[in-house]
């Protein structure tokens, strides 16, 4: 983990309402703590030269993303009007499109179905596509495009069929 690496996380938790993050790989070792306004940074790691490795974005789900890899949605919740949730699985920045000239994945009012990408969630330079696992219509999107979102955050609502 270099520092550049570092440095991003350190944002990523003070963007969120993550109180602490700790990272190990091998003889490494880093915890990012957020108290108040401010940041402490603790880093111990022996003196080991190791090759630059890629990062996955900081979860707090039972899903680990890799570079190459897809996350899939698991947060569901149904609200009283039978609406579907669809939640972040991580921290990072929110995108509605694949680029900024293609359209939209989804737009309010889309059919939508089991394993059809959403959205995409960008954490320390990996494009995570997120996937729907319920059938049904989108009435409604939560999040403005290119916003950092959290982990759990409420990022679609979809009316299931």
């Amino acid at each position: 983990m270099d520092f550049k690496q570092i440095q991003e996380l350190i944002k990523m938790v003070n963007k969120s309402n993550i109180g602490e993050l700790t990272i190990e790989q091998k003889d490494f070792r880093v915890t990012i703590k957020q108290k108040e306004e401010h940041i402490t940074q603790v880093v111990s790691a022996a003196p080991v030269q190791a090759a630059p490795m890629q990062v996955a974005a900081p979860q707090l789900s039972a899903t680990q993303t890799t570079a190459g890899s897809t996350a899939t949605e698991k947060p569901k919740a149904e609200t009283a009007s039978n609406l579907v949730t669809i939640k972040s699985p991580m921290i990072g920045t929110f995108y509605r499109k694949s680029s900024p000239d293609k359209p939209s994945f989804v737009e309010v009012g889309s059919d939508v179905s089991p394993g059809q990408v959403v959205c995409i969630i960008e954490a320390m330079k990996l494009f995570n596509e997120i996937e729907s696992e319920v059938k049904g219509k989108i009435v409604k999107v939560l999040v403005e495009d290119a916003s950092p979102v959290e982990y759990d955050q409420p990022l679609f609502l979809v009316e299931p069929s």
